[in-house]
């Protein structure tokens, strides 16, 4: 049964599945982190419609994932401090209220973050201090391999945002929010945000950088693939698993191989 709903909700479990259908065998596209809040727009046999207001993204979550807020919870959450955000691929926070601990992975942003601990809708949690940023910090390359450098080794997963499993896209949108930057969700969205680096010896640590397969099909000039820029010549990316691999002569060349994949179709600086 679908019934028309218009609320806020919130995510209270370490990461919960947007899918394409409201169903546990539907394709997942993404995946809401804890805290992030999302508009219910519809409801349908256990399942919400939402709007992810982290990104825009549409799709289907379970509503055993999701507890639903009133609009001034939505609104005073809002106005609370999000700046402190997980750096650490995986650490544990420990529920005052419920005395549980709760997985988080890394670019879970917190609320009302000091000192180890942190608060959300007004429930006390703990965690290890030196897994989280309490600010952003520069965009460079120190801090980018500080940062990016656990991740090597995740396996890729479609939709995936998380260090048991990512896709490209979701990889640099994580990689993003460690330094407070927010993209949006696919390569092809984030294509369209930023400023355009003009050529890749031009490219600095923590640019994206965007590929297509215009080499084999001159038509084709869809952005199919993301990474994150170390150096002119380096891009960090997830396909496979997260690994590096070669910028030549306007191509993605495989580290192993040594075989060109991919054609760079532009780079964007945020």
């Amino acid at each position: 049964m679908l019934t028309l709903f218009l609320s806020y909700a919130i995510v209270l479990s370490t990461l919960a599945p947007l899918r394409s259908t409201p169903d546990y065998s539907a394709e997942q596209e993404t995946q809401l982190l804890f805290g992030e809040t999302c508009v219910v727009n519809q409801k349908q046999d256990g399942w919400c419609l939402v709007v992810n207001d982290e990104d825009g993204y549409t799709g289907w979550v379970s509503e055993s994932m999701l507890l639903m807020l009133s609009e001034e919870q939505y609104r005073q959450y809002h106005e609370s401090d999000l700046t402190a955000i997980t750096i650490a691929p995986y650490t544990l926070a420990y529920s005052c209220e419920r005395q549980q601990t709760i997985p988080l992975t890394a670019g879970t942003h917190l609320s009302d973050y000091h000192d180890g601990q942190f608060s959300v809708l007004g429930k006390r949690y703990t965690i290890d201090p030196t897994a989280v940023q309490p600010t952003p910090l520069a965009l460079n390359y120190d801090n980018l391999m500080r940062l990016a450098m656990p991740f090597v080794n995740t396996p890729y997963q479609w939709g995936g945002k998380s260090c048991m499993g990512m896709d490209c896209s979701g990889f640099a949108d994580v990689v993003m929010s460690l330094f407070g930057k927010s993209v949006l969700r696919n390569a092809d969205q984030q294509a369209t945000q930023g400023t355009t680096v003009e050529s890749i010896d031009k490219a600095q640590a923590g640019d994206l950088v965007f590929f297509n397969h215009v080499s084999t099909d001159s038509t084709d000039t869809t952005i199919t693939h993301v990474g994150v820029v170390v150096s002119p010549q380096i891009v960090m990316h997830c396909i496979g698993q997260v690994h590096f691999d070669y910028l030549r002569d306007g191509k993605l060349v495989s580290a192993t191989t040594g075989r060109p994949t991919h054609d760079i179709a532009l780079i964007k600086r945020y």
